[in-house]
């Protein structure tokens, strides 16, 4: 019942989130009421997943007793209906715990009543809503550097015989991220005088958010509008007012992807016109190009180089003095750009006022998020990108902001770590939540990834990066809960004041040695994530494994670790090992095998493991294992054919006894959910085996 009503509440709240996450930008008490929100909440997520952990421990130790290796074990028990048989003495640990939490969520939901949100299901236009600024054709061109290349596509478009484009209305989308230019390239080419001459009428709409069919219509009308708000009525005079003319229209910062509201503007500006029409999209979601079915001609806008974005920055910093002044630390503040025009401009008007060289230097060594223009101005449009998301998608970004800058994302791989935090689900229980594929090609499509990587054979994207102002912008907006820090890097006071507010850390450098115990400064009981790059770290105090009471996550891969501590099977929630290519490890200790959340297990490249543990049959969650190029490695236990949640078995030929090694026929027992990948070496694949597996009749 306490479930229940935390659940009732929780679905209430969630309701004005959007309101509330908008303005903890600009009110720092609704920033704290998210905070404690988001702290009951995953207390909450942590008790019933240890309810849940003590179940399964159950069911496992009752298999064992019974002696049965092929009994299935239930792998997942829905937190809305707890079973009957669950342990008195359990129930009695937890349920005061649920109950605290509960009288908890109960201030906060009376709390929220004092900021007076407004809920989305009542369907009201929040007037404290980020507003999406409007645009006009008119533009300065002194200001404007670049694009040259850009803008002569685009006008070849423009201005191509209209024969060669095939049926229907020749439709050119300009795709790119917030502040990159979309519109101010839009301009260049509705100006051009070639394109003036070319094009009878020309109109440009600011379309945003929400599409709004009648607006646009009466925007193409212009002052001979009627005032009727009828859609047919408007439509009608709107096909009156182009009739036989050769029209440019252009729809600048388009958001919407829903082809109902778009075929209804589309039919009278196909049907009437002259030969040569054209429209103009400029968006930031690959969606809308394909929506329209306009992905034949359309440009995707990348980065300005330097020298454009330098020259932008200085026409803006120095409009009144010697350029020359503060040069060298110019190229270094523009390096922070990334090749975004709008962070160029931003920087540079920061820098008008500021005529001392220690301003510049302060600039220079800031944290881009830290300058208030900077946050004002340049994440202002990342922030509307941001709030068009879904709750799971936001969720999926934000978790990016635990990684470093210019990290190549593998596709399956960050999927498989947002699985490890609850954010999606696997491929095969696509009724019961988001995938993960689903997620990853939404933030593609938002053009909140780039520089993408394609499998030859399919197309498809499997692999990715991320714009450094949007890192930036995702750091901004997670400031005090994802944490990456420096070896020797000063723990400031600020960060130990969120210390127990940090739920992912990254930890860089740390040289030969301990994990180190510094750590423990910012509440390791609250951990999530925890993973190490470009790092040596040789062993983990058991005293620091036992603080990471809700770790989901552990990426120690590339360091040299010779053992993990025996501790680690007390962390309950873990989800994600990664320890590959820790060359001299050796063995994983047997408690490893009471992590019955572990979803993926990677021990690639660790040269020098001999043996995996005998109960990992235990591991019934287990999804992914990956033990490729382990040469020492004597054998695979047999009881790998129990784990029956394996979607990926990538495993390398051993040297052991062969018949007490693993043998791919050692999968006959499994009840396969989805699908099966599996790379196998030597003896393993035997035909015989194979025939024994019946993997061929498994759905």
């Amino acid at each position: 019942e306490d479930v229940k009503k935390f659940t009732r509440t929780l679905r209430v709240i969630q309701a004005e989130l959007e309101d509330a996450e908008q303005r903890q930008l600009t009110d720092p008490a609704v920033k704290i009421w998210l905070d404690e929100l988001k702290d009951v909440s995953y207390q909450m997520v942590d008790v019933l997943d240890e309810w849940n952990t003590n179940i399964l421990k159950q069911q496992v130790e009752k298999q064992e007793r019974e002696g049965d290796p092929n009994a299935h074990v239930t792998k997942k028990v829905r937190f809305s209906s707890f079973p009957r048989f669950f342990c008195v003495g359990k129930v009695s640990d937890i349920a005061p715990k649920i109950k605290d939490l509960n009288d908890k969520l109960t201030e906060i939901y009376e709390e929220r009543k004092k900021y007076q949100f407004l809920s989305k299901e009542l369907g009201i236009q929040q007037p404290q809503q980020p507003q999406r600024p409007q645009t006009a054709s008119f533009v300065d061109i002194s200001g404007i550097f670049g694009r040259e290349n850009e803008k002569e596509v685009l006008i070849k478009h423009l201005l191509s015989d209209s024969t060669a484009e095939g049926k229907g209305l020749p439709i050119i989308p300009i795709v790119g991220m917030g502040g990159m230019g979309k519109t101010t390239l839009t301009q260049l080419a509705y100006n051009d005088d070639r394109v003036k001459t070319h094009f009878e009428l020309r109109k440009w709409v600011c379309v945003s958010d929400p599409f709004d069919e009648i607006k646009i219509a009466k925007a193409i009308i212009g002052k001979n509008a009627p005032n009727s708000n009828e859609l047919d009525e408007v439509l009608e005079c709107m096909s009156t007012s182009i009739q036989g003319k050769r029209f440019l229209l252009v729809l600048d910062d388009v958001w919407t992807d829903d082809p109902k509201k778009w075929e209804q503007l589309k039919v009278p500006l196909i049907q009437n016109g002259a030969k040569g029409n054209r429209i103009l999209v400029t968006t930031r979601k690959h969606e809308v190009a394909d929506m329209m079915r306009a992905t034949r001609n359309k440009i995707n806008l990348g980065e300005l180089n330097d020298e454009c974005c330098l020259s932008i920055f200085n026409h803006m910093a120095f409009w009144d003095r010697d350029v020359h002044e503060f040069g060298d630390i110019s190229k270094e503040i523009v390096k922070k750009c990334k090749g975004l025009p709008l962070a160029a401009k931003t920087l540079g008007s920061l820098m008008q006022n500021k005529t001392k060289i220690g301003e510049w230097k302060e600039v220079l060594h800031s944290k881009i998020w830290d300058l208030e223009k900077v946050e004002q101005e340049v994440f202002q449009p990342l922030f509307l990108s941001y709030n068009d998301l879904a709750p799971t998608i936001k969720c999926c970004l934000l978790y990016c902001a635990t990684f470093l800058k210019d990290h190549k994302f593998e596709r399956d791989d960050l999927i498989k770590l947002w699985m490890a935090q609850d954010y999606v689900i696997s491929k095969g229980n696509k009724e019961k939540g988001t995938t993960g594929d689903a997620v990853f090609d939404n933030l593609v499509a938002r053009s909140f990834f780039q520089d993408f990587e394609k499998d030859p054979d399919t197309g498809t994207i499997i692999g990715c990066k991320m714009h450094d102002i949007v890192h930036d912008f995702v750091q901004f907006l997670t400031k005090n809960e994802c944490l990456i820090i420096d070896h020797g890097e000063e723990i400031t006071s600020e960060s130990k004041v969120f210390g127990d507010k940090v739920r992912h850390l990254t930890l860089r450098y740390i040289p030969e040695g301990p994990l180190p115990l510094f750590i423990s400064s910012y509440n390791c009981k609250n951990l999530r994530t925890l993973a190490t790059f470009d790092s040596r770290i040789t062993t983990i105090d058991p005293n620091l494994i036992l603080q990471l009471k809700c770790l989901r996550t552990l990426n120690l891969n590339r360091n040299s670790i010779e053992e993990l501590p025996k501790q680690i099977g007390e962390l309950i929630h873990l989800r994600h090992i990664d320890l590959s290519s820790n060359h001299i490890l050796k063995k994983l200790p047997d408690t490893i095998c009471g992590l019955y959340n572990l979803s993926t297990l990677r021990l690639v490249l660790c040269s020098n493991l001999t043996k995996l543990p005998e109960n990992m049959g235990n591991l019934i969650n287990l999804k992914h294992l990956y033990v490729e190029y382990c040469g020492l490695l004597e054998s695979f236990p047999k009881v790998i054919g129990r784990l029956t949640s394996l979607q990926t078995l990538d495993v390398c030929s051993c040297n052991g006894d062969k018949d007490e090694a693993f043998q791919i026929g050692d999968l006959r027992n499994l009840n396969l959910e989805g699908s099966l990948e599996i790379q196998l070496g030597g003896d393993a694949t035997d035909k015989s085996e194979v025939e024994k597996a019946q993997l061929a009749d498994e759905q």
